[in-house]
Parts: C-alpha cells; sequence; structure tokens
C-alpha cells in the first residue's frame, strides 16, 4: 500500500466515528452479504472477478455458466484461442485486455505457481490483470487471507459520500478505510456496500442519497 498521508486527529477520530455507525447498519441491513459472482474453484474464481471489471455481476454469470463448459481445466485456457475465448467473453466489455489477462494468468500459474492460485498479495500482483481489488477478493474468498479491502465502483461511490475519504484512487481509498476501520471488519465490508449500493443507494443522478438508510444516520457537518 502506499504510505500514508498526512491526515489531522480531528479528521480521523470523524471518520472512525462516521465508520463505527456505517458498520453497525449495514450488518443489521445485509448481515450475510457474499459475493455474487458463481464460480466451483479458486481459478474460476479469478476469471469471474477479472471479467467482472466494468460489468455487472448477473453478465458475469450469464458468461462464465457457459465458459466454464467450454473450459474446465487450467490447460484448456493455456492452449485456448485467443479469438475464440474473445468472442466467449464479448458482452462482458473490454474483451481484448480480460482475454489476454486471463489468458496469460493461466500460462504464469502453470509456468510458476504449479497451477494453484498463489496465497499472498504480493504474488497475486504478478498475474496479468491482477490489481489489489481483485487480489484482495481473491485471496480473501479462496483463503481466508485479508489484507486489505476490495475497492469496487460501489465501495468508492459510497465510501467518498459518507465522508470516510475524500480520496479518488482506489489503492488511496483502501488505505484509508484499513486506518479507519477494525480489522475484522475489512472482508464483510466490501459486499456489505455492495448490496447496499445496488439495494438502496444506487449511483443515479436524481436518486435522494441522503434519505438512504445508512446516509440519514450520519454527520456531514
Amino acid at each position: 500500500m502506499p504510505s500514508s498521508r498526512n491526515i489531522s486527529d480531528s479528521t480521523l477520530a470523524r471518520r472512525k466515528k462516521q465508520a463505527r455507525k456505517v458498520l453497525t447498519r449495514l450488518a443489521r441491513l445485509f448481515p450475510d452479504a457474499k459475493m455474487a459472482l458463481r464460480y466451483s474453484n479458486n481459478w474460476e474464481m479469478l476469471i469471474a472477478v477479472i471479467l467482472s471489471a466494468q460489468c455487472t455481476d448477473k453478465k458475469v454469470n450469464e458468461v462464465t455458466e457457459a465458459l466454464f463448459k467450454k473450459y474446465r481445466t487450467l490447460d484448456d485456457y493455456v492452449n485456448a484461442d485467443l479469438a475464440e475465448f474473445e468472442h466467449r467473453i464479448h458482452s462482458t466489455g473490454f474483451y481484448h485486455n480480460k482475454a489476454k489477462n486471463i489468458l496469460g494468468a493461466a500460462r504464469m500459474l502453470k509456468e510458476q505457481f504449479d497451477s494453484v492460485i498463489p496465497k499472498t498479495m504480493e504474488e497475486m500482483l504478478l498475474l496479468p490483470g491482477v490489481a489489489r481489488k481483485t487480489a484482495n477478493v481473491v485471496l480473501g474468498n479462496a483463503y481466508g487471507v485479508v489484507e486489505g479491502i476490495a475497492v469496487d465502483t460501489h465501495v468508492r461511490r459510497l465510501a467518498r459520500l459518507w465522508g470516510l475519504t475524500d480520496e479518488m484512487n482506489p489503492e488511496k481509498i483502501e488505505r484509508d478505510l484499513m486506518e479507519i476501520l477494525p480489522r475484522e471488519e475489512w472482508f464483510l465490508f466490501t459486499y456489505r456496500v455492495i448490496e447496499y449500493g445496488r439495494n438502496y443507494c444506487p449511483a443515479r443522478p436524481r436518486h435522494d442519497h441522503m434519505n438512504c438508510p445508512v446516509s440519514k444516520i450520519l454527520d456531514y457537518q
């Protein structure tokens, strides 16, 4: 993670107070929140997470239902034809880069990691197409390894709305959140925020964010 910038004690205290309110309300609303992507092994999970960039989980699940029937083993991806693979994931968007990264990750896993998804952040970040968000999701769900907080579009938008950060960069937002959220809350926080964004607080311009269940209990002064 990038080194922390200087934040005043008063700002940090205010953010921690806001965070406690957020965590309490989210836990009541979504006690059993979890990832919505479907997969049957850690490799398929990585594929699904890569495909989910700038794409809905619903669309990814539609695509992977057929994809995982066609490509059943890691070697199937290692030996896959790039053009055919691009065609199969086309509807998830950014399919050129996603295909290149997924097939490149398959080759790297086979050649450098004995065909096993790595268990550390450092190693995960070596894989093509894997940044901290993807690594956090895979490590947490595959191995229960929690080294940070996955910052997707919902987390980015709502963390700013709730006054938990003023950053725009996902890694800087992650750093701010790690500073104010208890470590035991890091993993579930992402999925509860995602569910909250979907069910209560969408990004529509005309949505009244201040009357949402979390926003209306916070102090914005």
